[in-house]
């Protein structure tokens, strides 16, 4: 029974962002937990790579989920492999490349953040839930952040994509209950990836881990993959509108 609960064997899942850290992490555990996973990036060369190492039960699409035509792509690839969607992973995101000041941040760099962490994100929700209400529900994950939660000290388009994506979680699951479609969300604190080198390859970035986590370290990738085969899987059929963070205990300073 308890194996059973965390089943995703034969579902087909999107996973966006997945040409490289979270993404690809998230993408090849659910792969290996038996679902279908359409593996989604902007990099042509890392989503080949991966849905080739991948191999069956794998497709790779590289789109771009700001725009109309990218999320068009990415369920119209699913559909035409495997016919249903029953599991979304919005992980794609980007920040600004240094952490101004708000006084100083761009204002076309802070579009750029919302158009992907949010707008893109919503529109690609859209489309799969209208997919998923007429045929018999799912389970959407955000990926979130610490940062929609805490201030970042750096970054303020990145904070407020992220505070919506939380916010946008809950008001989805409240209107979307109804027609079996669950939407929960992850918040991750600090672990290794493109957007987090210059915590992890720096001495100075490792004590900060040390000082401010009370684990006093970074996650590692599979450090996650519990909490998303949890939404994703019937282990979770009664959250929706959820938060769950996984920090360290960051956050709970």
């Amino acid at each position: 029974m308890l194996n059973s609960l965390f089943d995703v064997q034969g579902r087909t899942a999107i996973v966006t962002g997945a040409s490289s850290g979270l993404g690809r992490t998230f993408a090849r555990g659910l792969h290996a937990a038996g679902a279908n996973v359409v593996v989604v990036g902007r990099r042509q060369s890392l989503i080949d790579a991966l849905a080739g190492d991948l191999g069956e039960g794998a497709v790779g699409v590289v789109a771009d989920v700001a725009t109309t035509s990218g999320r068009e792509q990415i369920l119209e690839a699913a559909l035409d492999r495997w016919s249903t969607v029953s599991i979304l992973v919005n992980n794609a995101g980007t920040t600004v490349d240094t952490r101004p000041d708000a006084r100083d941040e761009d204002l076309d760099e802070f579009a750029r953040v919302i158009q992907v962490n949010l707008t893109g994100l919503f529109g690609l929700t859209q489309l799969v839930g209208r997919h998923m209400a007429s045929n018999g529900g799912g389970s959407i994950v955000n990926i979130g952040s610490i940062y929609g939660i805490v201030a970042s000290t750096g970054g303020a388009s990145y904070v407020a994509s992220k505070g919506a994506v939380h916010s946008l979680t809950k008001e989805l699951a409240v209107q979307w209950g109804g027609v079996g479609i669950r939407v929960n969300a992850i918040a991750p604190g600090w672990f290794p990836s493109d957007m987090t080198k210059h915590v992890f390859d720096t001495p100075g970035g490792q004590r900060m881990l040390e000082r401010q986590v009370p684990l006093g370290r970074g996650g590692r990738e599979d450090e996650l993959l519990g909490a998303l085969l949890f939404l994703c899987s019937d282990a979770s059929s009664y959250c929706t509108g959820h938060l769950l963070v996984v920090d360290g205990g960051y956050t709970a300073r």
